[in-house]
C-alpha cells in the first residue's frame, strides 16, 4: 500500500535525512520526500498498518529534525 502525506520541512538536506529516517522505519518498504511540494510518499510493507507505521516514522524523522510536521 502507498499513501503520500503533507509534511513540514524546512531545508533540502533535511527532507533527505526525513526520506532515510522514513526508509529504516519497521514497516517502510519505501519512502520518498518531495522537498519542492511538501510531500512524503510512503509504501508500506504487506501485513503493516500505516498508521501504527506512521507514528513511528513521525518519531523519527523528529529525531532529524525536530520541528517537522507530518500531517497523518
Amino acid at each position: 500500500m502507498k499513501k503520500t502525506y503533507k509534511i513540514d520541512v524546512d531545508c533540502a538536506n533535511c527532507a533527505n535525512k526525513m526520506e532515510e529516517a522514513a526508509r529504516n522505519t519497521e514497516g517502510v518498504k519505501d519512502a520518498v520526500v518531495n522537498f519542492m511540494t511538501l510531500k512524503m510518499k510512503v509504501e508500506f510493507e504487506d501485513e503493516a498498518d500505516p498508521q501504527d507505521v506512521m507514528q513511528e516514522v513521525l518519531k523519527n524523522c523528529k529525531k532529524v529534525e525536530s520541528d517537522c510536521e507530518i500531517y497523518l
